[in-house]
């Protein structure tokens, strides 16, 4: 059995994490049915800054910046 290169390793990974990422943002966007829940601007403006900073922190790291793991999320 062949040994997968570093290469091969990350397209695997990359690809279901980040097919994952997807997933879950269409999910999330799911909850915007007014119907079943109830939100205010400010609960989405906060949502998707928290989701920007990470996506900025994660794009840092690619670019060899310095960058903070990220905390947890909550809308209190």
């Amino acid at each position: 059995m062949k040994k997968e290169s570093k290469r091969d390793k990350f397209v695997r990974i990359a690809e279901a994490r980040t097919n994952k990422i997807i997933s879950m943002i269409q999910l999330l966007g799911n909850c915007s049915n007014h119907s079943l829940y109830e939100y205010s601007k400010t609960d989405v403006n906060k949502i998707f800054n928290a989701i920007q900073i990470e996506l900025d922190e994660a794009k840092k790291r690619y670019s060899k910046q310095d960058s903070q793991k990220g905390s947890k999320f909550t809308l209190e």
